[in-house]
Order: C-alpha cells, then structure tokens, then sequence
C-alpha cells in the first residue's frame, strides 16, 4: 500500500503523503537543501517517520527500476 495519496480534492491533486495534506514534494524540497528527515518530521509532525521512510524506499525502488530499464534498452 502506497504512502501516497493524489486526490484531486486534496491540495488540487498534488501528491500528499496519505491522511494529510503535507505535499510528498516537500520532504524531497527539504534533503536537497540539505536538511535531514528529523527536521522534516519536526516541521510536519502529521506525517510518520514510517510514512516518510516508506515514500523515500518507493522513489529509490522506482528509480532503480528506472535505470535497470534504460541499460536494457
């Protein structure tokens, strides 16, 4: 089960980690300015340290699936 909800009801449809309203966008916005996930988790406390390490294994599992596919091709 994904920890990633797209609603078009929900923040316009931007991906929002399940049961909040907290873009999946801002985690990624905050480690490539060099923050840490505690400090995301400090600033959007409604999000679980689970739910983040879920979202942060989906982005590496797909793009490793990502990048096996463009070395077949």
């Amino acid at each position: 089960m994904s920890p990633i909800k797209i609603d078009p009801e929900i923040m316009h449809g931007t991906p929002c980690f399940k049961g909040t309203r907290v873009p999946v966008g801002h985690l990624f916005d905050i480690l490539e300015h060099g923050g840490t996930v505690g400090e995301f988790l400090e600033g959007f406390p409604s999000v679980s340290r689970e739910m983040t390490l879920a979202v942060l294994e989906q982005a590496k599992t797909q793009l490793f699936a990502h990048l096996v596919q463009m070395d077949a091709a």
